[in-house]
């Protein structure tokens, strides 16, 4: 039952546990409590398959304190039964018979009750949780893998894998090709599969098309055993307007503003939350931080931060309502997601939050005494979008749009920033990540190697949509699973075979990664060499003692072209060993390279006292790491 400082919290906007006790309770000794806030109701009763959905049997009683939370004890409900909420408003008017908002199960769509259900699990990641700081520091190796559950695999006749069998074959999978991370597309309970769960209804549910919560617990757990931290997409934004779901909750706009230059979002045909509310704020707190700690959820990624952000986000003249300053900032957003990220890193600082921003909003990725939004860090949408057109034209016409590569290192360091390839970029007639890179099949494999590896060789941690790690030739549709068949064919076995090997030197290279978010960890060698569309930068590792290893020099040739005798100056003398190079004859390439490194000269090239004399093979990206001499 709630204490007089958890009301309190709720009132303020602050409580970060509402599910403890709001929402379904089962009793030890039988039957189950329920609470529910419905502050405009005129009664409410829990209506379910233990009283035969009766509104006479179970009704709830309004606590005396002025909160508008109804309670009450149900003493035959039992685990597993399915159950709503029947509010009548106090204008006498019915409404739609509620699920609750915060059940923990859900009747698998499209059905749409809540379900009575508990939580214990016996966990076996104590190992991960106890290191999985250092695995989610802004300092370490990350390399994502976004999944969508739904369309990943499927059985043969098509139906959905169970949770438990994704936890086997997908770490099994994620662990083969050497990614850190998997991030999955929203799990929170969704009515409509379509919506890829970004029409969520269940901010305390995952969903049940895949199985029960113990089920999911079990994937989360055993992807920890296995080394691989879990992201989730968490939708904070907006939710839908089915009958059962949140809108119009006790016959008044509840969850969401009542005018519809706030609270209806014209993209999206969704409901906008009321982050002005003290107690949708404690809500939607309270249900982030569920999954980091009732899950063990590593981090959440929020997803459309700029519609939050923004009160004419998808809006014309005259279609928002200016704030109270008469600008366009969505102040109680702001206010909101700075409250969610402080309690997230002070309940939980070994987990992440990552913005999905696609503005130039300042300080996304700062803590909220800079006057932040305190995440961890941001998605660069403006590199994706700048790199992806750079690589959709034709090689012949990238000397006229060789800053195009370039332009992010401009900012690089003003965010700690994730680069996306994302879901967004292969679907809606978009095409594959494949299909856009130009020339003929040798060409498009080619360009693809080229330019994953300049992207993971480039600051910023890496993110990777399922299907684009062997060059799935169609876009993305949930509807079946990846074309997982091509994965045997030439050129698709060599790119997944390249994206391994990526993965695992920029795993073992503190280069690649320790110095992501600082310019100490970078250095522009050729940045202007536009005739020939050539790139080569240098990274760095710390030098304040904790770090190891030694800089690496990447070189991209994003032309069908070989250089040979190509001088590019280096910061040290030794030999250069080459650890990857996405022209290799294992990966499809054909076969260009220095015979496994170069030794560096004493000749001056590039405002260096050494230099090396490389061939760039074609469509290719170099990674080389110096070995000094004693």
């Amino acid at each position: 039952m709630a204490s007089d400082h958890d009301i309190y919290l709720f009132r303020e906007g602050t409580h970060t546990r509402l599910a403890d006790w709001l929402g379904c309770h089962l009793r030890p000794t039988g039957g189950a409590d329920f609470a529910v806030w419905a502050p405009n109701a005129e009664s409410v009763a829990v209506i379910g398959d233990w009283n035969a959905w009766s509104g006479d049997a179970d009704g709830l009683h309004l606590r005396g304190d002025g909160t508008g939370i109804w309670q009450g004890f149900a003493g035959q409900a039992q685990h597993g039964q399915a159950y709503k909420y029947r509010i009548y408003s106090h204008h006498g008017q019915h409404v739609a018979e509620k699920a609750d908002p915060f059940a923990l199960y859900a009747e698998a769509p499209p059905a749409t009750a809540s379900k009575v259900w508990s939580l214990e699990y016996t966990w076996g990641d104590q190992a991960w949780m106890s290191t999985r700081g250092a695995n989610n520091a802004l300092d370490a190796p990350m390399a994502v893998y976004e999944v969508h559950l739904g369309s990943w695999r499927r059985h043969p006749d098509g139906h959905f894998y169970s949770y438990r069998e994704l936890a086997q074959a997908l770490a099994d999978y994620v662990k083969h090709m050497g990614f850190t991370h998997v991030e999955l597309m929203p799990v929170t309970e969704h009515p409509f599969y379509g919506s890829w769960g970004y029409q969520t209804i269940g901010y305390f549910a995952p969903t049940a098309r895949y199985g029960t919560p113990q089920d999911f617990m079990y994937f989360v757990d055993h992807l920890h055993q296995q080394g691989i931290g879990v992201l989730l997409d968490w939708v904070p934004s907006h939710f839908p307007a089915d009958a059962h779901g949140l809108g119009y909750f006790d016959g008044t706009h509840l969850y969401e503003h009542a005018d519809p230059r706030q609270g209806f979002h014209p993209e999206w045909n969704s409901s906008i939350f009321n982050y002005g509310r003290h107690e949708i704020r404690s809500f939607l707190i309270s249900s982030g931080l569920f999954w980091l700690s009732q899950y063990h959820v590593d981090g959440l990624r929020v997803d459309a931060v700029a519609s939050m952000l923004y009160l004419d986000y998808a809006r014309g003249p005259g279609e928002w309502i200016p704030n109270r300053h008469g600008g366009r900032e969505n102040l109680e957003a702001i206010a909101f997601l700075q409250t969610l990220n402080r309690a997230v890193y002070r309940e939980h600082p070994d987990t992440l939050t990552i913005a999905e921003e696609s503005t130039a909003w300042p300080r996304v990725s700062r803590p909220v005494e800079m006057d932040g939004l305190g995440f961890g860090m941001k998605w660069n949408m403006g590199w994706m979008h700048d790199s992806l057109s750079y690589m959709q034209e034709a090689p012949i016409h990238r000397s006229h749009h060789h800053h195009r590569l370039t332009f992010a290192m401009v900012y690089a360091f003003t965010e700690n920033f994730v680069l996306p390839l994302s879901h967004d970029e292969v679907v809606h007639g978009k095409g594959s990540l494949l299909g856009k890179m130009p020339g003929d099949h040798w060409q498009q494999f080619a360009n693809l190697r080229a330019y994953l590896g300049f992207m993971w060789a480039h600051p910023g941690k890496k993110l990777l949509f399922m299907g684009a790690e062997f060059g799935q030739r169609r876009e993305w549709t949930h509807d079946g699973e990846l074309e997982w068949w091509v994965a045997a064919l030439e050129g698709h076995a060599g790119l997944q075979r390249f994206v391994a090997q990526l993965n695992r030197v920029y795993r073992s290279t503190p280069a690649l990664y320790q110095m992501d978010f600082s310019p100490d960890g970078f250095e522009w060698v050729a940045a202007d060499d536009a005739p020939l569309s050539v790139y080569a930068f240098v990274r760095r590792p710390r030098h304040d003692g904790g770090g190891a290893g030694a800089p690496v020099l990447v070189v991209s040739n994003m032309t069908p072209v070989p250089r040979t005798n190509y001088l590019l100056g280096v910061p040290v003398a030794g030999f250069w060993r080459e650890l990857l190079n996405s022209d290799a004859q294992e990966f499809g390439g054909s076969g260009w390279g220095n015979l496994g490194g170069v030794e560096a000269a004493p000749v001056r090239a590039h405002g260096r006292a050494q230099s090396l004399c490389l061939t760039l093979p074609p469509l290719a990206t170099l990674i080389l790491e110096c070995s000094p001499h004693a």
